[in-house]
This record gives C-alpha cells, sequence and structure tokens, in this order.
C-alpha cells in the first residue's frame, strides 16, 4: 500500500498518472510487487482507437485487443524513470506494460467503454451467498448509474450453449439483483443489476481471436 501525502492524494499514484496522461496514454492499473517492483498498466485512451460496432450487431461478446506496443511501454518507461528520480519516490524497479486480456475495469469511463465486453465482477456483499459474476456488460436503461451483466448459467455454458442477444437488457432495480429472464432447454439466462458501489473489482474475461 502507498502512504497518502498530507492532501490525502497518493504521491506515487498522482505522479504516475499526471505523466502517464501527459503522453497522451490512459493509467489503467498501478502496484507494488515485492522488493520494491513498480508495475505500471498503460493503454490507449479511447478517442485513440477504433470505434468497435454497435453493440445491437451482435450477440456474441466484444473481443478486447489492446493496441498499446512496446515501443509505447518504452517511451513511458523512460519518462516515469525520470520523473520518479526527480520527485524523489522509491522504488527498486519499474516495469510498464499494456493491461492484458483480463483488463481491470477500475472507473465508471471503463465500464462506459466496455459495454458488451464480458467482464466478471466481484461484489463487496455476497448476493444469495455467491459474490463472483460473469456475464456481458449492458447499462441499466432504467437507472442513470446502475449496470446489467447478462449471465448464463454454468451448465449451459459447458454444454456450449449459445447466448440469446442482450442488447436490450432492462432491469428495474438499482440494486444487486440477478433474476430469471428467458430460458432455452439447458440454457438459462439471468441478468444481474447492480451499481459501481456494489463492485469489490471488475475485469474482462480474456478472448482470444482464432
Amino acid at each position: 500500500m502507498f502512504s497518502k501525502g498530507s492532501s490525502g492524494v497518493n504521491p506515487v499514484q498522482a505522479a504516475v498518472e499526471r505523466t502517464v496522461v501527459a503522453m497522451g496514454y490512459d493509467l489503467v492499473d498501478l502496484e507494488i510487487a515485492g522488493r520494491g517492483l513498480l508495475r505500471v498498466f498503460i493503454d490507449l485512451p479511447v478517442d485513440a482507437q477504433a470505434a468497435p460496432p454497435p453493440a445491437e450487431a451482435t450477440s456474441e461478446p466484444r473481443i478486447f485487443e489492446s493496441l498499446v506496443r512496446m515501443e509505447d511501454c518504452e517511451r513511458v518507461s523512460h519518462q516515469l524513470t525520470h520523473v520518479l528520480t526527480v520527485e524523489n519516490i522509491d522504488y527498486a524497479r519499474l516495469e510498464v506494460s499494456s493491461p492484458g486480456l483480463d483488463r481491470p475495469l477500475n472507473h465508471e469511463a471503463d465500464y462506459q467503454r466496455f459495454v458488451g465486453y464480458e467482464v466478471s465482477v466481484r461484489l463487496r456483499v455476497p448476493l444469495s451467498g455467491r459474490r463472483n459474476f460473469s456475464g456481458v456488460l449492458w447499462r441499466d436503461e432504467a437507472s442513470a448509474q446502475g449496470w446489467v451483466l447478462e449471465l448464463i448459467d454454468a451448465a449451459a455454458q459447458e454444454a456450449g450453449a449459445k447466448r440469446k442477444p442482450g442488447a436490450k437488457a432492462v432491469v428495474r432495480s438499482a440494486k444487486a439483483k440477478a433474476k430469471p429472464v428467458a430460458e432455452a432447454g439447458a440454457e438459462t439466462v439471468k441478468r444481474l443489476s447492480f451499481e459501481l458501489a456494489d463492485v469489490e473489482r471488475a475485469r474482462l474475461v480474456p478472448k482470444v481471436k482464432f
């Protein structure tokens, strides 16, 4: 854990984010590993990437492909090394990389960006004894702050059942709630409605194109 300065802002987080953003990238995540290893994960901002097709155009989850290149990571690493030295921030090693296929969703802008992608969510408080859910992410059209995961039960996934399109998923509740909305043979589709305050952590579910 990083200690916070008198202003309540983490000095390492502030220095890294300021530098990364000024260079035209998004700071996806920042972590300290053992022996003083500082890991920084960067991505290109939304407006620098090609727009995905409309969510309504497909019933399959979108696939995330980071466009960050090795040259981008080297450029940010070089600049951060200089900034952290000037600001006298103590660390042993620095690693800068793309966020990977299991990119974390840490901010509301991340959720907005990854509508239509398959996401795994861990709730802060268990729902019916369960905290971990995976499904395709949609906005809850009934709530300005709400979100929806379109879920498929494990049995259906193992059987290779295909999901029905979920572009118009609507759950009229701002609180975390899961309820069945469609059933077809072995496949049971459910929707989990939640707010960002309900989420402990969230990540993209890794998908690979073949």
